[in-house]
């Protein structure tokens, strides 16, 4: 007897699939495939082919389940792979060590130690929005911008012996080729503070929240439903150079680089972390940043 599925089920099934496959709409592939940048035996490079997707769903699941703190579902802990229907419609931007290379089937692989994943507005709107969407409202945002396209950053990730100023300039370095091939102006982001007790982290929200904030042009707020209040502490109470020592480098990258902070975070329990927005245009980044991560050749991002 045949077993018939319904079409809503095959609908939210066959996305899941594909991205355990490693496989993409061919409609999200971006068509810069050429190398983003060098920096010796590391390269920057969009993954092309599902083998290089599946190695960053594998990076990914080392990090944040295995050193980190989330919560793995079970085809998750089978797979060994951080997994969701968002890879399909995303490009995965990584960093490969072509001296510290993987055997796969007695054949060599440039190993991936670093990753970024990234979506276009255009993309993410075909396919029902953002993943950032899940914790913050960002349609508002982007209606009164409509004149600026959006580029979301998620699933950023390196491995513990690669988390240097090489690696992450390198990064950043293929993300600002990337913004320039598709003529990009805004990226958008979820950054995570470790740990799901915001009480815990009163120094490091309220200096986001006062230091931080968005202006109101460019402010998007958490979904009511799971929003957190950032304002833990008065601003004459928060030591400004105590708070920066303990946010995350990611986010003081952002935070250099121009970046704003939305209004109310998003406690994610599944990660095990506190979620802010991270509003970037790229108008704000300074000259200074432009010309080291913009158009350098493998010297300069060496340096």
């Amino acid at each position: 007897m045949n077993h018939v599925v319904p079409r809503g089920k095959v609908a939210n099934l066959l996305p899941k699939l594909r991205a355990y496959s490693g496989l993409r709409l061919p409609e999200a592939k971006s068509d810069f495939t050429r190398t983003l940048g060098r920096a010796g035996s590391l390269e920057v490079k969009l993954a092309g082919k599902a083998h290089e997707v599946r190695s960053a769903q594998r990076l990914r699941y080392n990090v944040f389940y295995k050193e980190m703190s989330a919560i793995p579902a079970a085809a998750t802990l089978l797979a060994r792979r951080d997994v969701d229907a968002f890879d399909t419609i995303c490009d995965h931007l990584n960093v490969v060590d072509h001296d510290w290379p993987r055997l796969v089937f007695g054949l060599k692989r440039p190993r991936v130690v670093g990753t970024y994943r990234l979506l276009r507005q255009e993309i993410a709107q075909h396919h029902g929005g953002f993943y950032t969407q899940n914790e913050f409202d960002v349609g508002a945002l982007m209606a009164r911008h409509r004149n600026q396209r959006f580029l979301e950053l998620g699933r950023s990730c390196v491995l513990p012996q690669y988390r240097n100023k090489r690696t992450v300039e390198l990064l950043w370095h293929g993300i600002s080729n990337y913004v320039a091939q598709h003529r990009l102006d805004v990226l958008i982001g979820c950054a995570s503070l470790e740990g799901t007790n915001p009480d815990k982290l009163a120094t490091q929200l309220s200096f986001l929240h006062h230091f931080a904030r968005a202006p109101e042009q460019w402010r998007a707020t958490a979904v009511p439903s799971r929003r957190v209040d950032m304002n833990r502490m008065p601003k004459e109470a928060i030591d400004a150079k105590a708070a920066l020592r303990e946010l995350p480098p990611l986010v003081k990258g952002y935070l250099r680089l121009g970046a704003y902070i939305g209004d109310g975070a998003v406690v994610d329990h599944q990660f095990g972390t506190t979620d802010v927005l991270i509003v970037l245009p790229m108008q704000n980044i300074t000259a200074r940043y432009r010309d080291k991560f913009v158009g350098g050749d493998e010297q300069k991002i060496a340096a």
